[in-house]
């Protein structure tokens, strides 16, 4: 048996067009659960770069803190990213989102060229270190490889976003429905999820398999 146990589920809000996707979030603290494994919710003490409305797509004249809204998620069990330590867990995973590339990183506003939010790095940071995997949904693959660098990681298929990730010095390997990517040498665990055109029931296939395959290398 594994002896991973436990999970820090890094959530960015609370909706795909200015947060945390809900879906990946949702199926992945589920897909933890599912295989014995526990998870404890967290995100950064920010304000969000704008509010979407969901409806309309339209912006906002409003602002919105990342943590408060993920707490919507996380039924309020969350604790500020700040407050994280890589001793205290066994794996680190990064839900998708647009949140993830607006406000735990500036890549929907910078591309390669963007930066993290500090939180984010240092604890990314600290796992790697510590040799522990890293998981990452969606379009949080780029927020990984911004600090990474030369890692092996998918989006899944979309050409614009390969390009950029080998700008950052990673490399992409294409990827379908449930699909999970791994770096072995790094512990870097990535599947495409809503980056592909995707039904809730793939979502669920992606965020299984991911978090089995980390429970798997351990």
């Amino acid at each position: 048996m594994s002896h991973i146990k436990r999970f820090a589920v890094v959530l960015a809000g609370c909706g795909v067009y200015d947060g945390a996707e809900i879906h990946e979030a949702t199926l992945t603290m589920l897909a933890i659960d599912k295989h014995n494994a526990e998870y404890q919710c967290f995100a950064p003490d920010v304000n969000q770069a704008h509010v979407i409305n969901h409806l309309n797509g339209n912006e906002m004249k409003e602002t919105r803190n990342v943590l408060t809204e993920s707490a919507r998620i996380a039924r309020g069990n969350i604790k500020p990213l700040a407050l994280f330590n890589e001793r205290e867990f066994d794996a680190i995973i990064f839900p998708g989102g647009f949140g993830v590339a607006k406000n735990l990183c500036t890549f929907a506003f910078d591309g390669a060229n963007c930066t993290v939010n500090a939180d984010v790095e240092k604890a990314i940071k600290a796992m790697h270190s510590a040799g522990k995997p890293i998981g990452a949904l969606c379009i949080s693959p780029v927020l990984i490889t911004k600090i990474l660098g030369n890692i092996k990681v998918t989006i899944g298929n979309d050409p614009g976003t390969a390009e950029e990730i080998i700008n950052m010095g990673g490399q992409h390997v294409s990827a379908y429905h449930g699909e999970v990517i791994i770096d072995y040498q790094r512990k870097i665990f990535t599947t495409p999820c809503y980056m592909l055109d995707a039904s809730i029931a793939q979502i669920a296939e992606g965020a299984e398999n991911i978090v089995k395959a980390i429970l798997k290398i351990q």
